[in-house]
This record gives structure tokens, C-alpha cells and sequence, in this order.
């Protein structure tokens, strides 16, 4: 279901107004306007099906390269997303670390990342947010294997409460062969393995 932006307009105008403000001064005329595009694209994955991107597989023994079967998971680190939390409409952003154990089929790298947008790209909290990626994963590709492991800092931490600037949330969902802690203790030590590299990309 596609963002009603007028919708979204009338109620920023309104907002603004509540606030004691005067959505007519120079500086906030544009503003029920542009919050209207901002929300389009902040939600735009309301109603989107986010297992689409792994519709189309590749077979790993019929596939182009046959030769080069992969004998361990496939883990793409680093991918990055931004959200807004639920509870407070303030927004959450980090990085996405996404491994899973192929079986006959993988999918591009890519639909991994789409996933990811898709399901961050709504109301969310972090914990849902890596449990429903693994779901989604887990449920429409051949794999023996799924881990999820979002880093993430919150702007209902970090601009207000306790106002903690540098603080971040780390949440981890397993499926299957993954479940298991120590078969995925391999992939947590590969996500933060490089020099001057932590968890959270930076």
C-alpha cells in the first residue's frame, strides 16, 4: 500500500500547529511537503512482500559454475539500513550481517539486500526486525542454515533519555544448523575479524 503523501501532509501541518508552531512561517512551509517524502520513502516497505527478491535461484551443481561449489556459508557483511522505531517514530540505522548454509540453491548477494530494505523500511524494533529476515530467508531459500546479526544505534537512546550518543544494540536470530551457538561461533568471529574493524562497520 503506497504512503498517502496528502495524508501526511495535512497531519505534519497539523502536528506543527499542535506544537504551537506556524507551519506558514518561511522556514516550515515546506515542510508537510517534504515530510510527505520523506515518510513515502522511510515506508515504503508497508505492504511489500520481502521474499520477492529470492524468487529467482541459482543451482549450485546445474548453475554456471558448477566446479566451484560452495563448501561452507555464504556471509555478506556490512550491509547497511536505516528504520524507525515503532515506539517513538525516531529513527534506528547500523549494519546487517547476513549468513546462510546453501543447500542446492543460492540467490544473488543482492536479494539479500533487498530483503533487508524491505523489512526495515516500515515501522519496526530491532529484535523483530532480525527475526522476520531470518524467517523471510529461511522460508524461501534452500539453506540448512540462516544467522542474523543486526548492530544498530537507536535515536530513542542516543537523542533522548538517557541521551547515550555512543551506545548501540546488537541482536542475533538463528535458524536450523545456526541455532546451535557454537556452529555459528565460526561466523561471529568472521564478522568483526579485520584490524580496526568492530561490529558496527566503523
Amino acid at each position: 500500500m503506497a504512503v498517502d503523501r496528502e495524508r501526511v501532509a495535512a497531519l505534519t501541518r497539523e502536528l506543527l500547529e499542535a506544537i504551537g508552531e506556524d507551519p506558514e512561517r518561511p522556514g516550515l512551509k515546506q515542510t508537510p511537503a517534504r515530510m510527505a517524502e520523506l515518510y513515502a520513502e522511510f515506508f515504503a516497505g508497508v505492504g511489500e512482500d520481502p521474499a520477492a527478491p529470492l524468487a529467482h535461484t541459482i543451482s549450485v551443481t546445474r548453475g554456471p559454475a558448477p566446479d566451484t561449489l560452495p563448501s561452507g556459508a555464504v556471509l555478506l557483511r556490512d550491509i547497511r539500513f536505516r528504520s524507525v522505531c515503532e515506539h517513538h517514530l525516531l529513527p534506528f540505522a547500523g549494519v546487517a550481517h547476513i549468513a546462510y548454509l546453501p543447500g542446492e540453491q543460492v540467490v544473488g548477494l543482492g536479494a539479500l539486500v533487498r530483503v533487508v530494505e524491505t523489512l526495515a523500511s516500515r515501522p519496526q524494533v530491532q529484535e523483530r526486525l532480525g527475526e522476520q529476515i531470518a524467517d523471510t530467508i529461511a522460508g524461501n531459500l534452500d539453506a540448512r542454515g540462516v544467522l542474523v546479526v543486526l548492530d544498530a544505534s537507536h535515536g530513542c537512546v542516543t537523542m533522548r533519555g538517557g541521551r547515550q550518543p555512543e551506545a548501540s544494540t546488537v541482536t542475533i536470530a538463528a535458524r536450523d544448523a545456526y541455532a546451535d551457538a557454537a556452529a555459528r561461533a565460526e561466523l561471529i568471529a568472521l564478522i568483526g575479524a579485520r584490524p580496526d574493524h568492530g561490529m558496527t562497520g566503523e
